[in-house]
This record gives C-alpha cells, sequence and structure tokens, in this order.
C-alpha cells in the first residue's frame, strides 16, 4: 500500500512561506485545537470541488484566518460564505494540517498562539446558494465556480504547487471514507 507522503511528494515537502514567515511541514494528524489559526475547506458541490477566483487570477479552496472565540467549524462556515457564497451541508472532515513554526517576533493577530501554529484543511459537502460576502477586510472574489477534479487540480496550480495534492487527498478521504469528522 503507498502511503500519502510517497502518493502526494508535494504536498508532505517541508515548506518555507515567506508571507508568512514560517516553516510548515503538512500532516495528516489533526494539530491541537488551541493551535488553529487558519481554517481552509476542500467543498465538494456532488463530485465537483468548489474554487474561488480572485483579481490576480489565482483560485483557490476558501478559508481564512480564525477570530477570537471562533471553532473550527465556525471559522469554515463564516470563510464559505464570505469568499464562496456556499454553505455547509454536513460535517466536516479533517484532511490534515500544514505544522508551523514562526520566525517573527510576535502573531499575526493578538488572538493567535506564536511561534508554533496550525493552518487546518477539510473537506465538505457544500452549497453554493449566493454570491460571496466579500467583506472588507477580506480578499474581493470575482468569481466562484464548481470544477471536475481533474481541473480544479489544474485551476489550483495558479495558487501554490502542492494544492493539486491536497485536493486529490481530500477526494481519495471522501471515497475511502477514512477522514475523521470534526
Amino acid at each position: 500500500m503507498v502511503s500519502p507522503h510517497d502518493r502526494y511528494p508535494l504536498l508532505f515537502a517541508p515548506q518555507r512561506w515567506e508571507w508568512a514567515g514560517v516553516d510548515a511541514r503538512f500532516s495528516v494528524v489533526a494539530p491541537e485545537d488551541r493551535l488553529v489559526t487558519n481554517v481552509h475547506v476542500v467543498g465538494f458541490a456532488g463530485d465537483e470541488v468548489v474554487l474561488c477566483r480572485d483579481g490576480r487570477d489565482v483560485w483557490f479552496l476558501p478559508g481564512g484566518t480564525r477570530e477570537p472565540g471562533e471553532t473550527v467549524t465556525e471559522c469554515a462556515a463564516r470563510e464559505l460564505h464570505e469568499e464562496a457564497g456556499a454553505v455547509l451541508k454536513g460535517p466536516l472532515y479533517v484532511i490534515g494540517a500544514h505544522h508551523a513554526v514562526s520566525d517573527r517576533p510576535a502573531p499575526y493577530r493578538p488572538h493567535q498562539p506564536h511561534p508554533e501554529m496550525a493552518w487546518l484543511w477539510c473537506y465538505a459537502e457544500v452549497s453554493v446558494e449566493r454570491p460571496p460576502a466579500n467583506p472588507d477586510d477580506g480578499e474581493t472574489v470575482l468569481e466562484v465556480r464548481a470544477h471536475p477534479l481533474d481541473e480544479a487540480r489544474r485551476l489550483l496550480l495558479t495558487d501554490a504547487p502542492w494544492y493539486p495534492d491536497l485536493v486529490s487527498l481530500a477526494a481519495h478521504q471522501r471515497a475511502t471514507n477514512t477522514a475523521h469528522p470534526l
């Protein structure tokens, strides 16, 4: 049996995210809740993946920064609404997380853990029901569309080279019922 590390090498490779000042490594092991600073969702609308496109012509998965006192599910639901105009139609399932360590002197926001943190990746059944909310303090989403899996993987290359691996892992977990619900 092929391990996820071998099947999705770009996803599991050590990463440096200069924009966040962190070194990150993906794991299928869920982080402690207190470490989760960001929640992102591979939203399945039937057999298609919901993606958002911004003004840079970059396609991305909805998600973002957790607010003070917000649960993971509340964060996912809010980010889906804001960025994709979507709602959760079932539970969130944990794909894994990028466990990260910051080299910055302070956290991105005062309520966040520092220097250790985690970006949580989940999948869920979703429904796009309205245009994105596009709040003033978030990205401006120009387009939201559900794409077949192969097309979603291709489009996500505009954001990061490991995104296709992440979406493939989510699809595999969904098909085999091997992810854990929150």
